[in-house]
């Protein structure tokens, strides 16, 4: 597991890196609410999705700079495999991810937030943090500038919860902007909030989990095809 600990290492080396995964999830929790919005859930809490794509690609983009720094080089002539290099970074962001969620919702719990339903809220955000690290280890596959990459994919964060209904209710959207939104993981995880806001049953909540999970296994494998350079 040396990888697993260095990757863990790695991720706290950056200070925004620290801020992002330390301090941000603490300062969600303590945003307003308003009642009278059109937003079912505290602002913390409805734009904690935005937060965790922005977060999975500041933790994928290491994988890249291994790649520039010619790691992925030496890893096949070294005694560890590509898989097993690429499992446990994996399974070091998954864990700080998942360590942001449970702050999230024990604070949110103890602040006396209303989260509706506190269990499906932690699966939801499980979910969507597994696909939006797949998401963002299938992106940064595709380029070999660290800072292009991440550019660019902050700029189809923000695009995607525009059209999702994140950033803006999905009432005011014409129907051709849902019909495109009707493809983005944002839209389910979106779906997924109004189906716990709702108290709809667990039948209806398993439909945006289950296309969330199809988004991360696609992405997953497109995002562990070796790339050397």
């Amino acid at each position: 597991m040396m990888v697993f600990r260095f990757a863990l290492k790695r991720s706290f080396s950056s200070k925004t890196n620290l801020l992002c995964l330390a301090a941000l999830p603490i300062a969600l929790i303590f945003l307003p609410y308003d009642p009278e919005s059109w937003m079912r859930l505290p602002y913390g809490y409805h734009y904690f999705s935005v937060v965790l794509l922005f977060v999975s690609v500041r933790l994928a983009v290491i994988l890249l700079e291994d790649r520039q720094k010619g790691i992925i080089k030496r890893i096949a002539i070294a005694p560890i495999t590509y898989l097993s290099y690429l499992s446990q970074n994996v399974f070091a962001f998954t864990i700080l991810l998942l360590i942001q969620i449970i702050i999230m919702i024990i604070g949110g719990l103890l602040y006396g937030h209303e989260l509706y339903h506190a269990t499906r809220l932690f699966i939801l955000y499980v979910m969507f943090a597994f696909t939006s690290l797949s998401m963002a280890l299938a992106w940064v596959s595709l380029y070999r500038s660290k800072e292009t990459s991440f550019l660019v994919y902050m700029a189809l964060v923000v695009l995607m919860a525009l059209l999702s209904g994140i950033m803006l209710p999905m009432e005011i959207m014409p129907d051709s902007v849902e019909k495109i939104a009707f493809f983005l993981p944002t839209y389910w995880y979106n779906e997924a909030i109004n189906v716990i806001v709702t108290q709809a049953s667990f039948i209806d909540f398993l439909l945006p989990l289950s296309i969330l999970l199809l988004y991360a296994v696609l992405f997953l494998l497109i995002g562990s095809k070796r790339r050397i350079v």
